[in-house]
């Protein structure tokens, strides 16, 4: 992955002068007067490991899987958020691991904990390393490593009969498909952060798919967890469903290795499907939109995956990303919708013709499937995109909610007004884009993304924008995160949503399994 940015370098590429334009005419965007730092160019502190601590973690992993290189060190300095680009961009490592450790296995990661107990030094797991909210950047006055679970990366077991599949957290999601691929099956879990997600994470920040309306979450998907803590194994789960007590996989689920190192997942996998076909539909607005995904949610039946961009977004193009800044394709009016559908022929046919004849009784008109193929071709390019509104002068990040239908349309309405108010009253007047990816029978996320002009300091002008969009959040009652997780970014939002008792129960398990406090200090739970 580019260590200043998304992705595979040679997938990125430069907004074409019309978008460019765009910018400049729009917002007022300025193209930047020097570029991003030099990998090789940034000064990296020795590592403040002591030679004792090393050697311990040495004899745990072996010597040649203990780095501290400045590159191997900088590659796992925090996540990819706009603010963490735009640090690591400007050489900003105060916050750098002290070494990166690859352990082999589940007992080795209980070594490392132990022994970064007994030197005092933190651990921060480390997957895919694509947390968009803090997750990789811990609170700590102590050194700390990170744990890159890479080299945890099969394909355990494989039950046929049951549909279940046991995988190590260091598979990133496109391996781990393909493994399962091979032996007829997917796991149907596809997020943004495909191409670089790795299954320990999506189980670490209850990560959602785009086809999430078919598979459901990933956490709805977990059977079972293997979990190392400084304490010791925690196995949470031995059967589909369970009245033994509280469901102790769900204290894991959502963790961000603040209580404990996921060393393997168990996870209901479905049929490789024959037929994957998606199209587009377009309405008169947003809230004429979000009825008619509710129905289907509701009343069905429900397509594998069904999204809706608001008027802004459908405008811009990011509801197809591929036609973003090609004057040959303009976006038509109101708003887009797409409509995916996959499993056999015999029964992507049956949802299809229903789920059309529903959305044409909610005022949709149908526009063929090249906008919805369209979108599956370029459904992992955002990121990119953001590269390379950064490298343009442009700021562009995105956050997220969910909430109850009858309160998604003031949600919606308090947040973007949140982020408009705020950054124009800073002087930089943003676009605000939003849409709906995950929808349920009670309810739906929205997912904004907010594009404007830096500013003199783009991280310090953001950070009061993004106060201001999650206290409308809050005051709007929806959650601070719906996929993305909550990381340092989002927990003193999170500790209002689950109260101080909520609070107090979290810091009570973290202190049974973690009495130390070496695992993400700071993430997901006050630091006591």
């Amino acid at each position: 992955m580019l260590w200043s940015g998304w992705g595979d370098p040679a997938k990125a590429a430069p907004l074409p002068d019309s978008v460019i334009g765009l910018l400049r005419d729009l917002l007022g965007v300025t193209p930047l007067e020097t570029g991003p730092a030099v990998l090789d160019g940034i000064d990296v502190p020795e590592s403040p490991l002591s030679p004792g601590a090393r050697q311990a973690l040495a004899d745990c992993v072996g010597d040649a899987h203990v780095h501290t290189d400045a590159e191997s060190r900088i590659r796992h300095t925090r996540g990819k958020s706009t603010p963490d680009l735009l640090r690591i961009r400007a050489g900003e490592v105060d916050d750098i691991p002290a070494a990166v450790l690859l352990p082999g296995s589940h007992d080795e990661v209980l070594a490392v904990l132990r022994a970064c107990t007994e030197h005092g030094v933190a651990a921060v797991p480390f997957g895919g390393g694509t947390s968009v909210v803090g997750g990789l950047a811990p609170e700590v006055k102590r050194s700390f490593v990170a744990l890159d679970l890479r080299r945890l990366d099969g394909l355990l077991a494989l039950d046929e009969v049951s549909r279940t599949a046991t995988l190590q957290p260091g598979l990133r999601a496109p391996q781990a498909e393909a493994l399962l691929n091979e032996r007829g099956f997917t796991l149907g879990h596809f997020p943004q952060s495909y191409e670089w997600a790795s299954i320990g994470g999506f189980a670490a920040a209850r990560s959602s798919g785009q086809a999430s309306a078919g598979y459901g979450r990933f956490d709805e998907m977990v059977l079972g967890l293997t979990v190392a803590t400084p304490e010791g194994t925690w196995e949470a789960g031995r059967a589909p469903r369970s009245a033994a007590g509280p469901d102790l996989r769900q204290l894991v689920l959502g963790s961000e290795g603040a209580l404990g190192v996921i060393t393997s997942v168990t996870v209901r996998i479905r049929p490789l499907p024959a037929t994957r076909v998606y199209e587009g539909w377009r309405f008169a607005s947003f809230e004429a939109g979000a009825a008619a995904l509710r129905t289907l949610a509701q009343d069905g039946p429900r397509p594998t995956v069904l999204r809706l961009s608001d008027e802004t977004e459908t405008f811009i193009g990011l509801a197809q990303p591929d036609k973003i800044g090609n004057s040959d394709a303009p976006q038509p009016g109101g708003c887009m919708a797409i409509a995916g559908y996959e499993g056999t022929p015999e029964d992507t046919e049956d949802r299809r013709t229903r789920a059309r004849d529903v959305l044409l009784a909610c005022g949709g008109e149908f526009v063929g499937e090249e906008p919805g193929e369209r979108w599956a071709h370029g459904r992992y390019n955002a990121p990119y995109l953001r590269d390379a509104l950064l490298d343009a002068g442009a700021f562009a990040e995105t956050l997220e909610t969910a909430g109850f239908w009858s309160a998604l349309p003031a949600l919606y309405d308090e947040v973007r007004q949140a982020l408009t108010a705020t950054l124009t009253e800073a002087g930089t007047p943003p676009l605000v884009m939003c849409h709906i990816s995950h929808v349920y029978e009670n309810g739906a996320s929205l997912y904004f993304t907010v594009v404007s002009a830096q500013g003199d300091d783009p991280v310090a002008h953001w950070a009061p924008v993004k106060r201001a969009a999650n206290d409308a959040i809050l005051a709007a009652g929806g959650t601070i995160s719906h996929h993305h997780g909550v990381g340092t970014d989002h927990r003193d939002w999170f500790t209002q949503e689950i109260g101080p008792l909520g609070v107090r129960v979290l810091k009570a398990v973290k202190a049974e399994l973690d009495p130390a406090a070496v695992l993400n200090p700071g993430v997901l739970i006050p630091v006591r």
